[in-house]
């Protein structure tokens, strides 16, 4: 069983930065695919940011030019920077690993971690 373990969440000011790291407890996996979702409070999850096995990203409409995904391909771990945060981006930011396990896959999800902005 893979587990997920996210990390770098915390409370920051408005304008401020913070980076999000998603590992997984083994290594040598077959990462297909990383998301980074958001849930705050009386909200539905959002898809914020994925990457998949070919470097192609997707961003939410409401972190583009704030928010950059990226991946180590050798620790299988998957990355958010978090730049210019704002009071809305508030939420429990959970990471999802898409693994690849013969012809299907798997999803790995992390328990999450809180991001507050606030002054």
């Amino acid at each position: 069983q893979v587990h997920v373990a996210e990390s770098g969440g915390g409370w920051v000011q408005p304008g401020g930065s913070l980076a999000l790291s998603c590992v997984p407890s083994e290594s040598g996996l077959g990462i297909l695919a990383g998301e980074w979702h958001r849930q705050a409070p009386g909200d539905e999850r959002e898809l914020v940011a994925r990457i998949d096995d070919r470097d192609r990203r997707y961003y939410g409409d409401a972190v583009k030019g704030r928010f950059t995904i990226s991946r180590d391909n050798v620790k299988g771990a998957v990355y958010l920077h978090m730049n210019d945060l704002k009071p809305d981006d508030t939420a429990v930011y959970s990471c999802m690993l898409r693994i690849a396990d013969g012809i299907s896959h798997f999803d790995y999800w992390g328990l999450g971690t809180q991001v507050t902005v606030s002054s």
